[in-house]
């Protein structure tokens, strides 16, 4: 085999290291030396019929509860993990071209952010897709090591940090000491089920049918996970389950509140139980230090404030939130001895532990 080295060397030469933040929600894509270069909803429309996909990413997500019988939007990614394959593989295959200007002589090294909680046959699919769609080379992250490297966390120090990233499938909480994950949690509640909160709520209250992007706007408007000063109100249309037209109601941030408030619970718990589980020493550490907060979920508002009053630790949101678990994996990509010390960690590790 060893006359592929030289060609390895030649498409090296031609490709760009790329780390991915594979979400269930939006798929980040950085280029070393370049920043991040694609921010895009993990969505695929396709065709019904002859299988061919006819859109991936933002125009896709436009194309969700729109599409005619014969066209379908599908987010191939459920709580962080596969769900589909063959799509996921496509997907990966479009960005990668894409970065690439869309050359076919393109095969980058990348590194993906996957959740702690995942098994081995779920990592095996990630590492798969992504040689499939195109890679020279796979190397999987574990997407809280990522979030606290791109939070700027001191990853690497005999001193203990904590990060929580919340995404759109899955919420990953995890302690992390001279570059390894003592403690870490995988919850699979996060911004996905908190849309679907929404949807339950103007169904069983107000009777009203909404869908995932509505729900979705309204979490980003009217959501919070602590009382505001002053509440607000705003307008939700839908269609009355009753009569099948369309109807418009006013609801508060009070009641979106409520709405939320078993997604928000749940996140507080897996919180709290790391905490309980984590070396006294580190405590000590974390409460000096301060818990940080990634992922699109750190910006529900007042989402800082209830895990401080429920932790009694400090708690800020990260810089760029949704931009963390991307960054760190880029930071990864560039340092050597911080990528083998992060593989080294991750093969180490039990499934679901």
């Amino acid at each position: 085999m060893a006359f592929l080295n030289p060609l390895h060397g030649l498409f090296g030469f031609l490709s760009h290291d790329i780390a991915i933040d594979l979400g269930t929600a939006n798929t980040l894509v950085m280029v070393k030396g370049r920043g991040i270069v694609i921010d895009e909803p993990s969505v695929v429309a396709i065709d019904r019929t002859t299988k061919k996909i006819l859109a991936i990413g933002a125009e896709a997500k436009r194309m969700v509860g729109r599409t005619p019988a014969n066209i379908i939007a599908v987010r191939p990614l459920r709580d962080g993990v596969i769900s589909d394959f063959e799509v996921t593989e496509k997907m990966l295959s479009y960005f990668i071209r894409a970065v690439h200007d869309r050359s076919f002589l393109a095969q980058p090294r990348v590194v993906v952010g996957i959740p702690s909680g995942v098994t081995e046959v779920e990592k095996r699919a990630v590492h798969d897709a992504a040689l499939n769609a195109g890679a020279r080379s796979c190397f999987l992250i574990e997407e809280p090591m990522a979030a606290a490297i791109g939070a700027g966390l001191p990853v690497m120090e005999a001193a203990g940090c904590m990060i929580v990233d919340i995404g759109g499938g899955t919420t990953e909480v995890a302690v992390i000491s001279l570059g390894g994950m003592v403690v870490s949690t995988s919850i699979r509640v996060a911004g996905d089920e908190m849309d679907q909160d929404i949807i339950a709520y103007a169904r069983q209250v107000h009777n009203l049918l909404i869908g995932e992007r509505t729900a979705e706007e309204i979490k980003k408007l009217a959501g919070s996970a602590a009382p505001l000063d002053p509440e607000e109100t705003i307008d939700i249309r839908g269609r009355d389950l009753a009569t099948g037209l369309p109807k418009a109601v006013e609801v508060s941030t009070v009641e979106i509140r409520d709405a939320l408030a078993g997604s928000i619970s749940a996140i507080v718990e897996a919180v709290r139980s790391s905490i309980e589980v984590t070396p006294p020493e580190l405590v000590s550490d974390l409460m000096a230090h301060g818990i940080a907060l990634a992922g699109g979920g750190a910006m529900l508002r007042g989402l800082d404030r209830r895990l401080s009053q429920e932790t009694r630790f400090p708690v800020y949101v990260a810089e760029d939130p949704l931009l963390c678990v991307v960054r760190g994996a880029g930071e990864v990509l560039e340092e050597t001895e911080l990528l083998n010390k992060v593989q080294s960690q991750l093969a180490s590790r039990r499934p679901g532990r």
